[in-house]
């Protein structure tokens, strides 16, 4: 799935902001789920963008870990860019192992992404925008306001990550993918 965001991605115009097909989805998720094999090259990448993002979704707990939710959320209060580098990368050695990992690539699919920007017209901002509710939500439910202050610092987050994941991951971030 990721492979393919990182081939494709790129040069998707609105990738991860247009929905695929729910239907397909549906159907695709139902067969993932009972370990079908699917070839999602023959679907829109719309589709395998929509099912990346609800795999996130799904993560119990969250990839960034409600446990460390405030932590997160305060994250980018703190210091300049450095400082913020370097707690980032605190709190990213207090995650599981898997989920490390799979942050590792789904940046570096972003990274891609971002890095076509003027052809996909998905900046480190718009990508934010719509993966960041993915990636982490408040551990207990809140108010509409509060949910939205949180989306908001969330998406900032999720941008910075974006906008410095080499810095944050390593270099070879660039890649993870190899030459596909």
């Amino acid at each position: 799935m990721l492979s393919l965001l990182y081939q494709e991605g790129p040069s998707t115009e609105g990738i991860f902001r247009r929905s695929g097909s729910a239907k397909t989805c549906k159907e695709l998720k139902e067969k993932l789920d009972a370990g079908a094999e699917v070839d999602l090259a023959c679907e829109s990448i719309f589709v395998t963008a929509s099912l990346l993002k609800d795999f996130l979704r799904n993560i119990p707990g969250s990839i960034l870990s409600s446990q460390l939710c405030d932590k997160w959320v305060s994250v980018m209060d703190q210091g300049n860019n450095e400082e913020k580098i370097k707690n980032i990368q605190r709190l990213i050695e207090q995650l599981p192992r898997a989920n490390v990992v799979l942050l590792r690539y789904l940046f570096g699919v972003l990274h891609g992404i971002e890095m076509r920007s003027e052809e996909n017209q998905m900046n480190a901002f718009n990508l934010a925008i719509c993966i960041a509710p993915s990636l982490l939500w408040p551990p207990v439910s809140s108010t509409p306001n509060t949910e939205s202050e949180f989306t908001k610092k969330i998406s900032t987050l999720v941008q910075f990550l974006t906008e410095n994941c080499c810095r944050i991951f390593g270099e070879e971030i660039n890649s993870l993918f190899g030459e596909i």
